[in-house]
């Protein structure tokens, strides 16, 4: 056969595929993801890079077992759940996404009104008009539309890896700091802590195993395309997790190194880099900052209607009418509603509820990967798609390791008051 024919169908094959592991991982740097890595490198400099290498390793194994949860049963997690554990912890597990995706959706709309502020927009205006586009473009697309949409969208987080090279790093400190990791006297230290917390919950969120899952099922994505599909999530696993490296490389070489280590939001670390890194840089930061935000803002909301909706029976998919799945629109846009009419609330803490979402996405974490375990290693229910040995070894340890991580946190922040 042919060697280029080969390649050529396999591309072919790849674009046909790509899209759920590809959005869902770049999704995750939405505003809130953007400020806890800022955070990350005015606080802590280069501290935390050393969490990208697991972080991403853990990143590909869990978004994985998802599209091949998806792709073998032909189910999102919901659904399984709610079969194979009963109703009741099924309710739970969807009160507690929905109340944690909730502060989520505020935070990406608090991205919308202060990257839109930096250009002069007011948020009276920018956020409504924003809410209108997010919900057009779901309720009024069809799903190859919608995923075309989003996948343009995901290629935009490129200016972060532009903005953090004109930051004009030190290049070899960071690149050791990534393969270094800290002296276990640094664990003991609460904003540390809470810092590590944050970066792990806002890359490897809870709600991204649900919309992976029930967007794999929707594109229709079988075992015999499994492999194509895998492929796809590793792709987007390290492409989110590399832009996340550069907005904390950039951060510490501008932002730390001058002693901006108190950055209030995404926006201000946008307004900080301004004069330390160019005008480019700035305007990179914020245009970034600004799609990002808008990005996440159509898929958290739907992420959460596919949870509820999969979790209690009702019809759901942007590929259905509104007539065909009125709960899941509905949720949809109630979301949206009541998401952005906080953020037009004068004086609200958003930057406490949004960092505060991502540190309680690494909390809920290891709940929802005990029960992605135990469903994909059931013989009867994946087959010979149950997992290997290694996969299994790397996602206890995720989940054993945020446990202990959260306690920790939880230990030391009594301890200290």
């Amino acid at each position: 056969m042919n060697p280029f024919k080969s390649w050529k169908t396999r591309l072919i094959l790849f674009f046909a595929i790509v899209g759920p592991g590809f959005i869902t991982a770049n999704v995750d740097n939405d505003a809130g993801g953007i400020w806890t890595y800022s955070a990350a490198g005015a606080q802590f400099g280069h501290g935390l890079l050393w969490t990208m290498i697991p972080i991403t390793l853990a990143l590909i194994v869990v978004q994985e077992m998802s599209a091949r949860m998806g792709a073998v049963t032909g189910k999102g997690l919901s659904d399984l759940i709610r079969e194979e554990f009963g109703f009741r912890l099924t309710f739970i597990m969807m009160l507690g996404i929905l109340i944690t995706n909730f502060g989520n959706v505020c935070a990406e709309f608090a991205g919308i009104a202060g990257s839109m502020e930096l250009f002069g927009v007011s948020k009276y205006i920018s956020v409504p008009v924003c809410a209108v586009i997010v919900w057009l473009i779901v309720v009024k697309g069809q799903y190859k539309s919608v995923e075309k949409i989003f996948l343009a969208a995901s290629f935009f987080y490129i200016t972060y890896i532009v903005g953090g090279v004109l930051a004009k790093p030190a290049w070899h400190e960071a690149l050791v700091a990534t393969v270094k990791p800290p002296a276990l006297a640094a664990f003991r230290h609460e904003p540390y802590l809470y810092m590590v917390i944050g970066v792990v919950g806002t890359t490897i969120a809870p709600w991204m195993q649900f919309y992976l899952q029930s967007s794999v099922v929707e594109k229709g994505i079988t075992r015999r395309q499994y492999k194509t599909s895998k492929l796809d999530v590793i792709v987007g696993c390290i492409f989110t997790d590399v832009v996340a490296w550069f907005i904390i490389v950039a951060c510490a070489a501008t932002l730390y190194v001058h002693g901006h280590r108190d950055v209030r939001d995404a926006a201000d670390a946008a307004q900080a880099l301004r004069p330390l890194a160019g005008d480019y840089a700035y305007i990179l930061f914020s245009l970034g900052l600004f799609n990002a935000s808008l990005f996440a803002a159509s898929i958290l909301p739907l992420s959460t209607a596919y949870t509820v909706c999969e979790g209690l029976g009702f019809e759901s998919g942007v590929g259905k009418k509104f007539n065909e799945a009125p709960v899941f629109y509905w949720l949809y846009t109630v979301l949206i509603l009541a998401g952005a009419g906080v953020i037009l609330i004068p004086n609200l803490p958003l930057v406490k509820i949004s960092v505060l979402s991502q540190v309680v996405n690494g909390a809920v974490l290891p709940f929802v990967l005990v029960f992605m375990l135990v469903l994909i290693n059931k013989k009867e229910l994946m087959g010979q798609y149950i997992n290997k040995p290694t996969f299994n070894i790397i996602a206890w340890a995720s989940t054993i390791i945020m446990i202990g991580l959260t306690l920790g946190l939880i230990w030391t922040t009594f301890h200290s008051a």
